[in-house]
């Protein structure tokens, strides 16, 4: 008979943990936090994989949580001193800081991008992948939010956004955007989908 090994548990245990502190975060902020649950595996390793780890630049996360992307895009490949963790929870900010100490983690309001990083990006970003829970919001501070990262990405660099909703949380009619759907993800709970822009 063969046992698990000690670091699988440790990590088993660290994801009980996570999803203990994410659903105490909701039931305190369900608007805030967005989800019951930490993103899954496969959610994670879906976006992650939208993210060029050779890429030039810093790659900024929007609402990472307790940072199940964030390690899904360390096991990518992207080095953590590229990361920039955008996180409004000051529990999870510490925690990241302790999980990512290479990482800058800013602890702030996302949908206020502008004034937040633009002391701290300088250069354009390779990519942006966003875990805020955008369909909570209203469409003008979606788009709002959106034209910020568009302001802060490298042409052509993803915005890479989940979503639980049927249709896309920010509308694909823009001319100089080009926007791809995933599958449906149906070993996330509940079930996922990635959206992805790019600016031409």
């Amino acid at each position: 008979m063969s046992f698990p090994s000690v670091a699988r548990v440790e990590k088993k245990s660290l994801r009980l943990d996570d999803e203990m502190r994410f659903i105490r975060s909701w039931f305190e902020k369900p608007l805030a936090t967005g989800a019951v649950m930490p993103s899954g595996r496969a959610l994670a390793r879906t976006m992650a994989n939208y993210v060029d780890p050779n890429s030039n630049g810093p790659v900024i996360e929007l609402g990472p949580g307790t940072g199940p992307v964030t390690e899904a895009l360390v096991a990518r490949g992207v080095d953590p001193a590229r990361l920039v963790l955008v996180e409004f929870n000051p529990t999870f900010c510490s925690l990241l800081r302790a999980r990512y100490p290479a990482a800058t983690v800013v602890q702030g309001d996302a949908y206020r991008l502008r004034s937040l990083l633009g002391p701290l990006v300088r250069d354009p970003a390779a990519a942006m992948v966003s875990g805020l829970p955008l369909m909570t919001k209203p469409m003008r501070t979606r788009l709002r939010l959106f034209a910020d990262a568009m302001h802060f990405l490298a042409k052509s660099a993803p915005f890479i956004q989940f979503t639980y909703a049927v249709v896309p949380p920010i509308p694909r009619a823009f001319d100089a955007v080009s926007a791809e759907g995933s599958d449906v993800i149906w070993l996330n709970l509940p079930p996922a989908r990635v959206w992805v822009y790019r600016g031409h």
